[in-house]
Formats: C-alpha cells, sequence, structure tokens
C-alpha cells in the first residue's frame, strides 16, 4: 500500500484522536528501526518524541521481539484474569524488584488511563472517602474517570463527568505565580492546598492524583521541596499520594521512575507507555504493602477482560530486560548533558526561544513572541508560526509535538549523540520561522 492509499482509507473508514478526522494529515509509516521511522515511500524521519512518549527501547528491537515470537510458540496468549500464568508470575516479581519503596503488588492493565481509572477505584475502596485531588497542569488519560482527573482543556469538552474531582494549581500555573523562587513556590503552593483540604473536609478525600513530572503541560519537574512537602501534608491527614509515571517512568528521567529524583514514594504508582515500549499494549497499578494487604482480606471491585494478558506481560519483561541490560535509563542521564547543551546554545542564539526544560530525555522548548517573554501563543491557543514550524519539521523529517506554544524533545532513550544533535539542528533551523514572528 502507498503512502495515499494508507492515508486515503485510515480518513475514511477510522477516527483519529483529539482531530476532527477530515481535517487530519496523518503520518504516513510502514515500518520503524531504532529511532526512525520510514514512510512507504522511503524518507527517513527521526522520531524525537518516541511515538507517545512511550517508545523507550527504540523501535523493532531484536530481542523484545524475539521474545514476543517465543511466546507466541508456547501457545499461551490469553487466559482470563484470574488463572496464574508464568509471564504474569514473573513480571509482578520482576516488578516488586525495580520499584522503589514497599510497593510490591500490582494490577494489569492495557493503557495508563486505566491504570489510573483503578487508581481510583483502590483510593475510594482503600479510604472509604470519594473526593480526588488532582492538579490544572496535568492529563492522566480519556476515560471517563480520568478525563476528570486531568486538567487541561481536554476536559472540557468531555464534562459533565465523574463527580468528585477538585483541581487545584501547580506550583507553576500557566499565569498565576506563587513565588520567585522555588522554595517560595513550594511554600505557598501547599498552604493554598492545605486550605483547599480544609474547604473539602480532609475526611472526605480519597487521594492526590500528581505527574511525578508533569508531561504534556509542560515537562515540568516539580519545585524544589514540593513533593517531599506535599507527601508529609497528605500523610497529615490520611489522604493518599498517587504519582501518575505513565510518561515519566521507565527511564524516561534518567531513573528508573521519577519519583526516586525527589526521595519519596508514592502510596500507590501508575505505569503504561515505557513498560512495553508500546510494542503491545500493558499498563499497571503497583500499591504499596499496606493496600496490598487491605485487599488480600477484602475485594478490590475492579477488573478487565485483557488483565495480566500473558503476551503484554510477556513483552514487558522482555523490554525490561533490554532496558536493563543496554543500560537505557544510565543512557537517559547521560544524554540529558546533551540536551541541556543544546537548549543553551539555541536559547543563546534564538530570541523567540524562551526556555527549555530537560530531566533526563523528558524534555520541553517554550517559544515566546517578544523580549518581555510573553508566550507566542494564549493557553490552549496557536500562532501562525508555531503551524509553520510544525510543517517545517516534518519537512525536514522529525518527528514531534508542537503543540499551543512550545514543542516537545523526548527521543527514545538509546539515542546516541550524534543523533540527539542531528535533531536539534533541524531545531536550530526551525527556529529560525519562530524569530520570524518576534516582536522584539
Amino acid at each position: 500500500m502507498n503512502a495515499q492509499e494508507m492515508v486515503e482509507l485510515c480518513k475514511k473508514h477510522t477516527l483519529f484522536t483529539w482531530s476532527a478526522s477530515g481535517k487530519v494529515d496523518p503520518l504516513p509509516i510502514e515500518r520503524t528501526d531504532g529511532v526512525y521511522l520510514y514512510t512507504p515511500d522511503g524518507e527517513r524521519i527521526l522520531d524525537f518524541n518516541s511515538q507517545l512518549m512511550s517508545v523507550n527501547i527504540g523501535h523493532n528491537h531484536p530481542k523484545v521481539i524475539a521474545k514476543i515470537k517465543a511466546q507466541l510458540d508456547k501457545g499461551l496468549l490469553y487466559t482470563f484474569p484470574a488463572s496464574a500464568t508464568e509471564p504474569r508470575a514473573r513480571l509482578g516479581h520482576l516488578l516488586s524488584e525495580i520499584v522503589p519503596g514497599d510497593i510490591n503488588t500490582f494490577f494489569f492493565t492495557l493503557s495508563g488511563a486505566e491504570s489510573n481509572e483503578n487508581a481510583i477505584k483502590a483510593a475510594r475502596q482503600f479510604t472509604g472517602r470519594s473526593k480526588i485531588l488532582a492538579r490544572y497542569r496535568s492529563y492522566h488519560g480519556a476515560t471517563n474517570a480520568t478525563m476528570q482527573l486531568t486538567g487541561d482543556p481536554r476536559r472540557l469538552a468531555n464534562e459533565p463527568g465523574m463527580p468528585g474531582v477538585i483541581h487545584v494549581m501547580d506550583p507553576r500555573p500557566y499565569d498565576y505565580s506563587f513565588g520567585t523562587t522555588e522554595e517560595e513556590m513550594t511554600e505557598n503552593n501547599l498552604r493554598y492546598l492545605e486550605e483547599v483540604i480544609t474547604y473539602e473536609g480532609p475526611d472526605t478525600i480519597a487521594a492526590m492524583f500528581v505527574e511525578t513530572v508533569t508531561g504534556t503541560n509542560g515537562v515540568m519537574p516539580p519545585t524544589r521541596g514540593y513533593l517531599k512537602g506535599l507527601r508529609a501534608l497528605l500523610d497529615k491527614y490520611g489522604i493518599l499520594l498517587v504519582c501518575d509515571e505513565v510518561m515519566a517512568g521507565f527511564g524516561r528521567t534518567g531513573k528508573m521512575f521519577a519519583f526516586e529524583h525527589y526521595d519519596i514514594v508514592p502510596d500507590i504508582v501508575c505505569m503504561a507507555k515505557g513498560l512495553t515500549s508500546s510494542y503491545l499494549p500493558l499498563g499497571c497499578m503497583g500499591v504499596s504493602d499496606r493496600i496490598a494487604d487491605y485487599f488480600r482480606e477484602n475485594v478490590f471491585w475492579g477488573g478487565l477482560t485483557y488483565s495480566a494478558h500473558a503476551l503484554c506481560c510477556a513483552t514487558a519483561i522482555a523490554n525490561i530486560e533490554v532496558m536493563l541490560e543496554e543500560k537505557l535509563v544510565e543512557n537517559a542521564a547521560k544524554m540529558e548533558s546533551v540536551m541541556r547543551s543544546e537548549m543553551d546554545r539555541l536559547q543563546a542564539k534564538h530570541p523567540s526561544m524562551k526556555e527549555g526544560r530537560a530531566l533526563g530525555l523528558f524534555g520541553m522548548i517554550d517559544v515566546q513572541k517578544n523580549s518581555k517573554g510573553e508566550y507566542i501563543a494564549p493557553y490552549n491557543g496557536s500562532h501562525p508560526a508555531m503551524d509553520r514550524l510544525k510543517k517545517f519539521f516534518r519537512d525536514e523529517g522529525l518527528f514531534t509535538f508542537v503543540r499551543w506554544r512550545h514543542f516537545m524533545c523526548n527521543p527514545p532513550l538509546c539515542i546516541t549523540e550524534e543523533q540527539l544533535k542531528e535533531g536539534f539542528a533541524i531545531i536550530d533551523r526551525g527556529l529560525d520561522i519562530t524569530d520570524e514572528a518576534f516582536e522584539g
């Protein structure tokens, strides 16, 4: 099938996410390898976003493909969720070894959204409380409940949804400021949060969900001391801390899990994406020992037909083994300095570049319209220069997400320094476009 046929049939017979499907211009992909995508016409495209921040080990890894084929040959693909299989047993044990702290028990889903969805159930059932705290600068998935946890504008078209969600501002909101230093932001934000908890009634709140590092809405690491302070505040009121590590987990930040940077362990951690590097669908909710002990004596009222799917679990094991054997977490930590250096170089050169953030290989660049630091596009808005930048990246063979006033830099963790600089060379040329729109 050529590229035109592929695109036309997909547009005719399928719906695309977050889009009016008649207006999309999908990228035709025939095959993938390493950090590259290939179109049916043979064009090579550098994957600078690991697709959806998820292909952490890189595309088409031969060891994982071999393990998938081996599992197929075993004649064990699917069994109902109440059965025990070797892949389920081995993956649960492996995760108990690599997830820090007392998180040793896991519930397997097919996506990050489902993991968060079941974390809502677990938190409510365990605490006997109903309300959930979440942040405006967050994304937790597109199922009914997780869409309401989500703070960004994608929530609005899906309202009304699950009741009981209380949204609060992050330490770094989009426009409002909690202070001029990280310490001041942390202190003021936590004081504000405690007041919200007081208003809502602490004994009504089951949990607070946070992306350990804010993902699509900023690639924003927490301010200094925030997560430790948050952990203490929630403990004070018996509120569970749920860390959504769907994007940040499995090496993306230079640690296996992002919360390892901040010397805390949540009560519940939610994972997906890098768990299998998206070779097959799999998500996971990990719970602390005290929550696991509760559900050994009490029914967990949650279930999925494909929970603990044997082929998917086997794929996750193979993926994690590659990540450990090839030291991809360490490579992400090593490549952070290269990404940081490239971002600093571009910021010094291009007046339209407001800021670049990077933790491991989790990165984002913000674009500004003037020397006052005002963003080139408003919240949930766009600008013609950003549209042109997106097209430039596509034409120059760079795949990433351009949204509102920023774009992402999240390549596979196997990327080399040379390949990383290849991507930033394209970005360098692209920022000439936004420089033209800079107002001085």
